[in-house]
């Protein structure tokens, strides 16, 4: 007999480069616009998004007026949170959340290391159709490893005392984590899957977007089942960013 609890639910992460292409060559957010509609995806994680750049919009005609996240979000995606992170004279970019449910609450967590590397972890509960609230985090996390660790540490301590055990979670973002450190830590104490690799395997191939070789972006659930994921790469997403992006289709059954 069929579950007539059960819940699907399609999350999408990408790191999108401020809205330009690999090296900066080209301003690709009206194209990086209609594939994330293409996707379709209820939720998504983005990292890297431009709040505001001065000079971006005196250099390019059509440079989007308003945020980056909301430009992108215009019509699909009902709610939006963004968390800013790195400061400069012209300017603010960070991590951002389009969700076609409703955003119940939104908190940016400063897990800034190294003072010259702005951190931050994005963090946003979500009411899904089932009226269930379900934990959402976008997170872009440090190029060195020493950082990533303590970053990933303050992850799981700040989830275990807001989400107690068996909350839906979903986790999305750049880790950088080429060596596969984040399973040691979000695996074990937070009981979470990566949707690639399951809960003892590896990670997709995200980077470089033409043809992936490092395993540096993550999506990793708990109190859901993964139907299926995807990496989009190659062409069109390789002329969007360097980064491939990643999808994955879950299920949620009851509440």
């Amino acid at each position: 007999m069929k579950d007539q609890s059960a819940s699907r639910l399609r999350v999408t992460t990408y790191n999108i480069h401020k809205g330009f292409s690999q090296f900066n060559r080209r301003m690709m957010v009206h194209e990086l616009r209609e594939r994330l509609r293409h996707l379709d995806s209820d939720i998504v994680f983005l990292q890297e998004v431009q709040g505001l750049h001065l000079h971006h919009a005196s250099n390019h005609d059509n440079w989007p007026e308003e945020p980056q996240h909301e430009f992108l979000a215009e019509d699909v995606w009902q709610s939006t949170a963004y968390g800013q992170n790195v400061i400069y004279d012209h300017g603010h970019h960070g991590n951002a959340i389009l969700s076609r449910f409703p955003i119940f609450d939104s908190h940016n967590q400063d897990v800034t290391h190294l003072k010259f590397e702005r951190r931050g972890l994005l963090h946003c509960q979500i009411t899904l159709p089932s009226g269930e609230l379900a934990h959402c985090v976008c997170v872009h996390l440090s190029l060195f490893g020493r950082s990533r660790i303590r970053q990933m540490t303050a992850l799981a301590d700040y989830l275990e005392s807001i989400a107690p055990d068996g909350t839906p979670l979903v986790i999305g973002g750049d880790f950088n984590d080429w060596r596969n450190r984040a399973d040691d830590i979000l695996s074990e104490r937070l009981k979470l899957t990566e949707v690639f690799g399951g809960a003892a395997g590896r990670p997709a191939r995200s980077f470089p977007a033409g043809l992936p070789m490092f395993r540096l972006d993550r999506i990793y659930v708990r109190g859901f089942a993964v139907e299926k994921a995807e990496v989009h790469f190659g062409a069109p997403w390789s002329k969007i960013s360097d980064h491939a992006a990643l999808s994955a289709h879950l299920l949620r059954h009851g509440g």
